[in-house]
C-alpha cells in the first residue's frame, strides 16, 4: 500500500509540474505574440501588457511553489482561474477574431482530466458561453454582431466536443488501468499460490527424507547389538558359570538398548520424522556407561583402556543417545586399530562431559576430517558402504548441543574428541 501511495504522489507531482510548465510557456508565447504584432492588442497595448505581466507573475509563483513542495491554489481552482484569464485576454485582443481563443481547448482538457467527464463538459459549456460574451463585447465596432454570435456558438460546440472526446479517452485509460491492475493482482495471486505449493512440496519432501533418515539410522544402530546378541547366545552353553553370568548381564543390557531404539523408531513413525526420536533423560553412571559401550562395540578385554574421572560421576542425559555416540566412535576405533588398544576417556567437570576415543589406526587422509561425518561417506576399507555411522554421531551430537572433532594422534592413529553440556544428576 505504501508503494502505491508513493507512486500516486509522484504522478500527481509530475502532473502539476507539467501543468505549470505549460502555463508558463503559454504566457510567454502570448507576450511574444504581442511583442511581434502589437496590433493584436487592438489599441489596448498598455492594458494587455499589464495583464500579461500579472499573469506571468502568477504563473511563476505557482511554478516556484510547486517546486518547493507547496501549493498556492488547488489544481481545479487554478484551472478555473486560467480559463478566466484566457477569456479576458480574448476580449481585449479582438473578441471573435482573437487568436487567443486557441488556448481555451487547453483549459477544457485540463478541467476534463482533473474533474472528470461531467466537470469537463460543464467547463467546456461555461468556457464557450464566456467566449461568446467576450466576442460580443470585444469585437471591433465595424464587425456585425452576428459574426460574434456565430464564432461563440462554433467555439462552444468545439469545446464541448473536445470535453466529450477527452472524457471518452480518460474512461478508456481508466478501464485499461483497472484491467492492468486486476491482471497484476491475478498474476501476484498465482505466484503466491505457486510459492506456497512449492514450499509445501519442499516441506513434505523434507519430512519424508527425515523419516527415511530415521529408518536408516535405527537399522544401522540395530547391527551392533544384534551381532553381540547372536554371538552371546551361540556361545552361552559353552561358557563357565562366571562367564555365563557376565554374558547374561550383557544380554540384558543389549535388550534395554534395543528397546530404547525401538522407542526411537516409534517416534520416527508417529512424530516429526526426526532420526533421533524423543529425548528420555535419566541419571547415568559414567563408569557403567563406559563398560557398556566397550561391551557393545565388541572390544576384547585385553584391548580396553577405559578411564572415568571422577570414577563415581553421575550425569543426567539421554543414555540411549550418548551410548549410540560413544559406541559408534569406539566401534570405528576398534575396527581400524587391528590388535592395538582402544582408549576411552570420560571426564566430567563443571557441567561438561569431555569424551575422547583414541586408536592406533591409519587415521584420516589430510583434509577429510570434516568430510567423513557427512551422510553416505565411508573411507578406507568401508568405502562404498552406507557410511552412516559418523553422520549419526554428528547428528546426535548437534542435537545435544555438543561439539565433535577428529584429530590426528601423535604416533599414528585418530583422536575423536567430544564435548557435551550435561547437568550433574541430583
Amino acid at each position: 500500500m505504501t508503494a502505491f501511495t508513493e507512486v500516486d504522489s509522484a504522478a500527481r507531482t509530475l502532473e502539476q509540474r507539467t501543468a505549470s510548465a505549460i502555463r508558463l510557456l503559454v504566457v510567454l508565447s502570448i507576450g511574444l505574440a504581442v511583442l511581434i504584432g502589437p496590433q493584436l492588442a487592438r489599441g489596448r497595448l498598455g492594458t494587455v501588457v499589464v495583464l500579461i505581466v500579472l499573469t506571468l507573475g502568477y504563473a511563476v509563483a505557482i511554478a516556484v511553489a510547486e517546486r518547493v513542495g507547496r501549493q498556492i491554489l488547488p489544481p481545479r481552482l487554478a484551472t478555473t482561474f486560467d480559463g478566466v484569464l484566457v477569456l479576458v485576454i480574448c476580449g481585449l485582443t479582438g473578441g471573435a477574431d482573437s487568436i487567443m481563443v486557441a488556448l481555451l481547448p487547453l483549459v477544457v482538457i485540463a478541467a476534463s482530466v482533473r474533474g472528470g467527464a461531467v466537470i469537463g463538459r460543464l467547463a467546456a459549456l461555461l468556457a464557450g458561453l464566456g467566449f461568446t460574451v467576450a466576442a460580443v463585447l470585444g469585437t471591433d465596432a465595424d464587425q456585425p454582431t452576428s459574426h460574434a454570435w456565430l464564432a461563440g456558438a462554433w467555439w462552444t460546440g468545439y469545446l464541448v466536443a473536445t470535453a466529450v472526446l477527452v472524457g471518452v479517452l480518460v474512461r478508456m485509460l481508466e478501464r485499461q488501468l483497472v484491467a492492468a491492475a486486476e491482471s497484476r493482482a491475478r498474476a501476484a495471486a498465482e505466484h503466491e499460490a505457486f510459492l506456497e505449493e512449492r514450499d509445501l512440496r519442499a516441506r513434505l519432501l523434507a519430512a519424508q527424507e527425515a523419516r527415511m533418515d530415521g529408518v536408516r539410522v535405527v537399522l544401522h544402530e540395530f547391527r551392533t547389538p544384534v551381532a553381540s546378541l547372536t554371538a552371546l547366545t551361540r556361545d552361552l552353553d559353552r561358557l563357565s558359570d562366571a562367564s555365563r553370568t557376565v554374558a547374561i548381564g550383557l544380554l540384558a543390557e543389549h535388550a534395554v538398548h534395543l528397546r530404547d531404539m525401538l522407542d526411537g523408531l516409534a517416534d520416527v513413525a508417529v512424530q516429526d520424522g526426526s532420526p533421533l526420536g524423543r529425548v528420555r533423560d535419566r541419571p547415568v553412571r559414567l563408569a557403567e556407561l563406559a563398560d557398556a559401550v566397550l561391551d557393545a562395540a565388541g572390544v576384547a578385554p585385553l584391548r580396553r583402556v577405559p578411564r572415568v574421572e571422577p570414577s563415581d560421576a553421575v550425569v543426567r542425559c539421554d543414555p540411549q543417545r550418548l551410548r549410540r555416540v560413544l559406541t559408534n566412535l569406539v566401534e570405528n576405533a576398534a575396527r581400524h586399530s587391528g590388535d592395538a588398544a582402544v582408549e576411552l576417556d570420560l571426564t566430567y567437570a563443571d557441567g561438561r562431559l569431555v569424551a575422547e576415543v583414541r586408536d592406533r589406526g591409519p587415521g584420516l587422509p589430510p583434509g577429510q576430517e570434516g568430510l567423513v561425518t557427512a551422510k553416505g561417506v565411508a573411507l578406507g576399507e568401508r568405502r562404498g558402504t552406507a557410511g552412516l555411522g559418523l553422520w549419526i554421531v554428528e547428528t546426535i551430537v548437534a542435537a545435544m548441543d555438543g561439539e565433535l572433532s577428529l584429530q590426528p594422534r601423535d604416533g599414528g592413529g585418530l583422536v575423536a574428541h567430544l564435548e557435551l553440556p550435561l547437568p550433574a544428576s541430583p
